[in-house]
């Protein structure tokens, strides 16, 4: 074989292997080209996550109570509790006015009991109530029980009734078959009651 042949063949044996690179680099190209167009793009991954987390904080930021608002809320907190406080104050000032105005009224009424007890002792002795002066007497006599009445004090009822330490206070005891037991029979001195409280005892007799 002479040098030309031999030339000859290496020359083709070379273009063929160069046809084959390429050939080679050309499919190497064409499946990246494929992987990337399958492949997301780094950037609009990176713009989709920029967009998520500002969504994310502003969801965050959404639960956690503006300054202002806690402020409004606390001093509407405060002002509810104050006038609560106030209102049992309120109350409270309420009973016990009324509680003081019913001592102060009893003490006064106790004092002015012993009057319209001699009231009574006097209409009592006298002989004719026809009398000018006896007659003078139990009119004042009656404008005082009528007073009495008007303010809220009345007589206790004690003769007749069964004996109740609540209201009668027993300084004698007797035997009487015609009186039920434990039967008020007579009445020393009359009690009186200011609305519901007792401002004075009956002081009576009772039969066992």
């Amino acid at each position: 074989m002479d040098d030309t042949n031999v030339m000859d063949k290496e020359i083709e044996q070379e273009m063929e292997t160069a046809d084959d690179v390429s050939r080679a680099e050309e499919v190497e190209d064409a499946r990246g080209a494929e992987a990337d167009s399958k492949a997301p793009d780094a950037s609009e991954e990176n713009a989709e996550n920029v967009k998520a987390e500002p969504a994310k904080e502003k969801k965050f930021f959404k639960k956690k109570k503006d300054k202002k608002d806690e402020k409004i809320e606390e001093l509407t907190e405060r002002l509810q509790r104050q006038m609560a406080e106030f209102d049992n104050f309120r109350k409270r000032t309420e009973k016990e006015k009324s509680s003081m105005y019913a001592i102060g009224a009893k003490d006064i009424i106790e004092k002015i009991l012993p009057v319209v007890d001699n009231f009574e002792r006097g209409l009592a002795a006298a002989e004719n109530l026809e009398d000018p002066f006896a007659a003078g007497m139990e009119k004042i006599y009656k404008q005082f029980t009528t007073v009495l009445t008007d303010v809220g004090v009345e007589a206790i009822e004690a003769v007749g009734q069964e004996f109740d330490p609540n209201f009668h206070n027993a300084v004698m005891h007797v035997e009487d078959e015609e009186a039920g037991e434990n039967i008020v029979v007579e009445e020393f001195q009359k009690g009186y009651k200011y609305k519901d409280t007792v401002v004075r005892h009956s002081m009576v007799k009772v039969a066992n």
